[in-house]
């Protein structure tokens, strides 16, 4: 065994890793761009950033990942179709020959930590079988100081091998692909996909679990602080404008995808931000796209010009979901520290293709729980094959796919927070209005934004409001820089009627999504949701 770096230990025994070949410890960025370009990983890119291709797996594979089922864990996790169990047995089995396969093999170890407030931060230890992983680790999570190293000791593990593969018969996958968390052995097994958001969801999976315990209630959202210091949150699934609304030069971006909501305040889970690059516009989206041109990025899946290196960020021949993974340094109004106070002003961002929600509405405390664990929005045609005409997503507390516990215990958690600081929640629908997609037409981007600025500033306190008939919502009625007329939704509908009917329609849906919840839900919050015939 070989040591290149700066390594905390000379060995990995201790993760059940022996007979190793060199071990690459805690290499900065350009020794990682050296090994990654030696092992014929990726390719450089005009102006700088690494391009990688992860092969078939082009996104996370969602079915593929299991909790391991163990007494100090088993009692809080909710089990489903999102947390499948495997037994101690079958993990065992599976650690024990992916540790087979990496001997003699390099491996690329990045010590970091998950969680910016040093009061709750996580340290955690990524080991992984390609160099570009060790880059992506390096880019996304927070970095010890040099002082820091030498006594680091990680509480979490994740040794990702992308070539090796399960034996579904064998070990009780369901694929050769699989994701294990194991919360007793603090340690997450990944193999078979070369995708490194799997690396990154793993991780904000595992501070799913351990926060609440803490007090902590961990968020799949954005956050920014205004020059008044104020901070806001912006919660919304895939398509609703999360990332390009929380973007505004005029406010310092926290983080774009993971904060924890302490006793302290909010902070970014993150040292780096891990944005889609699909026809990513340099007019529209300035600061993101200047990281497509600078040194230290990976981007996923983009592709490179042969004859002169340049990107082609319009190119969907892989995927739609082209990623770029960078420092969060590289964004220009970017907090520092990562933390910010409690916030004031939560946003639910939605993108609602029915065409029935307003554009923009205040919720109550019971509302803003009963939409926190419903996590609407809608998907529409053009967005995913095979899909012709809107149809429903609910994603319980806008992220269910890494939420290990009930949904119930992070919506308590969150009402407790409004609460204690007087937070004002708003649903803003930035999808369609005057009919569903396909009839009506999309919110315009300057009225959403002149509506978000106008809740963060708070323009909208004493404006007054009218209560939606179906869903309860309390929508103004004027808001500076948007049209009076776009605020009613039923307004905008050429009959009043065909609205109804697809009003009710929607809140039905809601309905039966919510019934999953029900047994563990506070009756109050589930009678805050839209009124069913």
């Amino acid at each position: 065994m070989r040591v290149s770096g700066r390594p905390t230990e000379h060995s990995l025994d201790h993760h059940g890793l022996y007979n190793l070949d060199t071990i690459h410890w805690n290499l900065p960025t350009p020794a990682l761009y050296e090994q990654a370009l030696r092992a014929h990983e990726g390719v450089l890119s005009h102006m700088g950033p690494l391009v990688v291709r992860t092969g078939h797996h082009t996104g996370r594979s969602a079915n593929d990942k299991f909790v391991v089922e163990e007494p100090s864990s088993r009692e809080h996790i909710w089990w489903g179709d999102i947390n499948q169990p495997i037994d101690t047995a079958h993990f065992e089995l599976l650690h024990h020959r992916l540790a087979s396969y990496l001997q003699m093999k390099e491996v690329y170890v990045q010590d970091c930590y998950v969680g910016a407030d040093p009061d709750y931060r996580m340290p955690v230890r990524i080991i992984s079988e390609y160099a570009w992983h060790s880059l992506f680790a390096r880019n996304l999570f927070i970095q010890p100081t040099p002082e820091e190293l030498p006594s680091f000791v990680p509480e979490f593990t994740v040794i990702a091998a992308p070539r090796f593969h399960a034996i579904p018969s064998l070990d009780q996958t369901r694929t050769e692909t699989f994701i294990l968390l194991n919360f007793a052995k603090k340690l997450v097994l990944i193999g078979g996909s070369s995708y490194a958001g799997e690396i990154k969801k793993s991780l904000f999976t595992v501070m799913n679990y351990l926060m609440p315990f803490r007090e902590v209630l961990p968020m799949h959202c954005s956050a920014n602080i205004g020059a008044d210091g104020r901070s806001a949150l912006f919660f919304g699934l895939s398509g609703t404008g999360k990332t390009t609304l929380s973007a505004d030069a005029a406010r310092t971006l926290i983080g774009d995808d993971e904060h924890g909501w302490s006793p302290n305040g909010i902070f970014n889970f993150e040292g780096g931000c891990y944005a889609k690059m699909i026809r990513l516009s340099a007019t529209a989206e300035p600061e993101i796209y200047a990281t497509t041109q600078r040194f230290g990025t990976i981007l996923e899946n983009v592709t490179v010009r042969n004859a002169d290196r340049r990107l082609d960020l319009d190119d969907e021949s892989l995927t739609e979901n082209t990623r770029g993974a960078y420092h969060i340094s590289a964004i220009p109004n970017a907090s520092e520290t990562g933390m910010g106070g409690h916030p004031q002003v939560v946003l639910f961002l939605t993108c609602d293709a029915f065409g029935v929600l307003p554009p923009v509405a205040r919720l109550t405390p019971e509302q803003a729980m009963y939409h926190f664990i419903s996590g609407y929005t809608a998907r529409v045609a053009g967005t995913e094959k095979g899909v012709t005409e809107p149809a429903p997503v609910f994603s319980a507390c806008y992220g269910a796919p890494f939420m290990p516990l009930h949904p119930q215990r992070y919506a308590e958690l969150l009402g407790r927070r409004l609460a204690e600081h007087g937070t004002q929640v708003w649903l803003i629908n930035t999808g369609w209005s005057g009919g569903p997609y396909g009839v009506g037409e999309r919110l315009q981007i300057p009225h959403t934004r002149a509506m978000v600025n106008a809740v963060l500033d708070g323009q909208l306190d004493g404006v007054p409001t009218r209560t939606d008939a179906i869903f309860g919502v309390q929508i103004p009625e004027s808001c500076p820089g948007v049209p009076a007329a776009i605020l009613d939704p039923r307004g905008t509908w050429p009959n009043s009627a065909d609205y109804d009917a697809q009003a009710r329609k929607l809140a039905a849906m809601f309905a039966v999504n919510f019934a999953k919840f029900a047994d563990q839900v506070d009756p109050r919050i589930a009678a805050a949701g839209p009124l069913v015939d």
